[in-house]
């Protein structure tokens, strides 16, 4: 799609699932782990099956961290503590190890290079374009610009803004706010906003006043109607960004 829009100045992307493949690469990482720690094989027979467990209560978590309703550490030590505890090991070794394993988890998945499809070519258009290209992310300060460095991003993004930055979450309007002070341009109708979730990128930006791209390539959100107010694309190689 050509988007028509030149007065757009600064595209902001979401970075897990919009940019980098956060799925398989979590799920890379997840299998690594069993593969290193005896107690997650013993646990569990089968990688899958510790994966599966793993990503059932993070998605769960996360969902309840992005609205605000359990903190930054609770989900770090709830992922790994609920799925040990499912699988039998007493609370109090649960979270010994998920002490352990949230580090090494983190540093696993700052390992992977995988990309969504037509991320580069997306990036190389907008670089083209002349826009400021930033990331807005709810993502971890410790493992977000390492990925992006691993996955060779680098060179195509000039600001990068975390929700660890304010504490606050997408899709609360303050860090849209913030990350346009970072932008040194608080018009948002010179903002567009890419992202794969339709209830923290999409619905964040349009609460702003920001143009909203809706991402999704038909893994997540099934059933979904697009957010009223914006645009959406299954693949990030059909975006041409018309801008001045």
């Amino acid at each position: 799609m050509i988007y028509n829009s030149h007065h757009i100045t600064t595209v902001w992307l979401d970075l897990d699932d919009t940019l980098i493949d956060f799925t398989t690469n979590a799920h890379t990482s997840l299998i690594a782990m069993w593969q290193q720690e005896p107690v997650l094989r013993n646990l569990w027979p089968d990688p899958e099956q510790w994966a599966e467990c793993y990503e059932r209560h993070n998605i769960a978590l996360w969902a309840e961290y992005n609205i605000g309703r359990i903190s930054r550490q609770s989900l770090r030590m709830e992922r790994f503590r609920r799925p040990l505890c499912q699988a039998g090991l007493p609370d109090h070794n649960a979270r010994s190890l998920s002490e352990l394993f949230d580090p090494l988890y983190l540093d696993l998945l700052a390992q992977q290079k995988t990309l969504m499809p037509g991320a580069i070519t997306l990036l190389r258009r907008l670089r083209r374009a002349g826009v400021t290209i930033g990331i807005l992310s709810n993502g971890f300060k410790e493992v977000q610009h390492r990925k992006i460095h691993t996955a060779g991003l680098d060179p195509y993004i000039d600001l990068v803004v975390l929700s660890d930055d304010i504490g606050v979450n997408k899709p609360d309007p303050r860090i849209f706010d913030h990350a346009m002070r970072q932008a040194h341009d608080t018009d948002p109708t010179h903002h567009l906003m890419i992202g794969d979730n339709p209830q923290t990128d999409i619905a964040g930006a349009i609460a702003t006043g920001w143009n909203a791209l809706w991402y999704h390539p038909l893994r997540a959100f099934p059933g979904v109607p697009c957010p009223k107010g914006a645009d959406e694309i299954t693949d990030l190689s059909h975006f041409i960004l018309k801008a001045c």
